[in-house]
């Protein structure tokens, strides 16, 4: 195993806290307390640890094919920017930061493992609006503070110090911030970034630090805590915002107004935001104000408390959808829904998330993309070790998993219900139309950059010039074995026209066949599904 920090000791360091923080997620949910006690800070940090990996991932992967492999600044880069665009809740948002941080120094090479981790403490603070003691700013600190006393350019020294320092910072928390101690529990943030820092001990030393006792309280005892403090901002507002260094600046003096818990990272145009307001759509405009924002997530603490307190229901149906139009659509057939965006896949955390917020002793997960079928396994394995009982139902697109939704009966028996919807996902071929971006061999022949492609079941089955020409030669071949019902799903940015006229087509050429037309939203997808 090696002793200085490299790309393999990136990778491994990113499975290796995965690994930590998926065993005390629940017992780090349990002790959050501070900034808000609404119990998801462990969930946010395992999110954001496995944006990270995945980002990591991706980067050895695109060297398997060639001889060479990902040097250190390669890994840190995709861990960092990885991290900042999974970043969730408070302390998810800081780690961002702490890794970037580490990231500004080993892609210089310049300081080794302790100037990284003294540059990381630095950075987070330099995020945070108002930076608090007994968080997991402390503990950032105080691990810096002891990679510092080691022998420059020992990885191995530097990193067993930090860890150790930072336990001991971790037992201290409860006497520096008082909510803590009166809860009797230590920072829920600095125990997730403990649990992170030992995962690097053991992928830079190859041996994992000794168990350390923190004097942490039994999770029940942060569970008798008052859930959320009366008085304090109602929105947890998190985007992705791309601005120039100025906007930005403007951006956190405007949102520092307007409420708490301010956390904005990044660099280099492209920032994580993160803060508690009363006014979500002001924090929002403030956003678009600055630049552009994206990927934005509104949580109401009050609603997201009700959700922990309430009975659960005995089912529910979780759906992954690729747009805004479908997200409202299946909402509104009672499905909870987790929107994938173009070249952004959710992980298999965010399904478990979703699959936590149904509330449901039995889940029916839709994931509508045949790429998703091992996260969406993985998740539903998880949620099982819950308690939950999951039917992984495999839809390859959205259109099977409307057809499912369709004929969903909740007062049905689960096997029930769940062999009706495989059967109408099944019966329902799905066609997609998309636009090459460079030239390449199909089933169906060469293509060039620019042409439309037209998708039958996965497989590119027409190659044309135009859309809606196009489009009606995958209806056609899609009909000619069959149907009753065809369904449409339209983007925001398709041909104002196009509906009509792909509707009037199947009129015209299949009188017995009904067409239903629903828009998908920016980014989704041109859909087509035959019944």
């Amino acid at each position: 195993m090696p002793q200085t920090l490299d790309a393999l000791a990136v990778r491994t360091w990113c499975s290796l806290a995965l690994e930590a923080l998926g065993r005390e997620r629940e017992e780090i949910d349990a002790i959050n307390v501070y900034p808000v006690a609404d119990g998801d800070t462990g969930t946010n940090l395992y999110l954001t640890v496995e944006s990270a990996a995945r980002a990591v991932e991706a980067v050895f992967a695109a060297y398997e094919t060639g001889s060479a492999a990902p040097v250190l600044a390669d890994a840190m880069r995709a861990m960092a920017h990885g991290a900042l665009i999974g970043a969730r809740g408070n302390s998810g948002t800081i780690l961002a930061q702490l890794l970037r941080g580490m990231a500004e120094v080993l892609v210089e090479r310049d300081g080794g493992a302790a100037g990284a981790l003294r540059r990381a403490a630095e950075s987070a603070r330099e995020a945070v609006a108002h930076p608090v003691e007994g968080t997991i700013l402390s503990v950032a600190s105080a691990a810096a503070d002891a990679a510092d006393g080691t022998v420059s350019g020992d990885d191995a020294a530097a990193v067993r110090a930090a860890y150790a320092c930072a336990c001991r910072a971790l037992e201290n928390t409860p006497g520096q911030l008082e909510v803590l101690g009166r809860a009797g529990v230590v920072d829920a943030g600095g125990q997730g970034l403990v649990a992170v820092l030992g995962a690097l001990v053991e992928a830079v030393t190859g041996e994992a630090p000794a168990v350390r006792h923190t004097g942490r309280a039994h999770p029940a005892v942060a569970a008798a805590a008052e859930p959320c403090a009366e008085g304090g901002p109602a929105f947890e507002v998190i985007y992705l915002l791309e601005a120039d260094d100025t906007a930005v600046t403007r951006l956190k003096d405007r949102l520092d107004g307007l409420g708490d818990s301010l956390v904005v990272v990044g660099g280099d145009g492209l920032w994580n935001v993160h803060v508690h307001v009363d006014d979500a759509g002001e924090a929002v405009e403030a956003g678009v104000e600055a630049g552009r924002p994206y990927r934005i997530r509104i949580t109401h603490f009050a609603a997201a408390d009700h959700a922990e307190r309430r009975e659960p229901v005995q089912r529910a149906v979780v759906a992954v959808v690729p747009g805004e139009g479908l997200a409202g659509l299946c909402e509104t057939a009672g499905a909870t829904t987790v929107l994938a965006r173009p070249g952004e896949p959710p992980a298999s955390g965010e399904l478990v998330e979703a699959i936590r917020r149904a509330h449901a002793r039995e889940v029916v997960l839709l994931p509508n993309d045949a790429e998703l079928r091992h996260t969406a396994a993985a998740a539903a394995e998880q949620a099982r070790t819950e308690g939950v009982r999951v039917a992984l139902i495999p839809t390859r697109s959205a259109v099977q998993g409307i057809a499912a939704l369709a004929v969903h009966e909740p007062d049905r028996s689960f096997d029930e219900d769940v062999v009706a919807m495989t059967s109408a996902a099944g019966a329902t071929r799905y066609g997609e139309l998309t636009v090459a971006e460079r030239q390449s061999f199909t089933s169906a022949g060469v293509c060039q950059a620019g042409d439309v492609l037209g998708l039958i079941d996965g497989d590119v089955a027409v190659i044309g010039a135009d859309l809606a020409e196009t489009a009606e030669t995958v209806l056609d071949r899609m009909l000619s074995a069959g149907g009753e019902l065809v369904t449409l799903v339209l983007p925001d940015d398709a041909p104002a026209a196009l509906g009509d006229r792909l509707e009037s087509h199947v009129r015209r050429g299949y009188l017995a066949v009904d067409t239903v037309v629903h828009h998908g939203g920016r980014g989704a997808p041109l859909l087509i599904g035959v019944e």
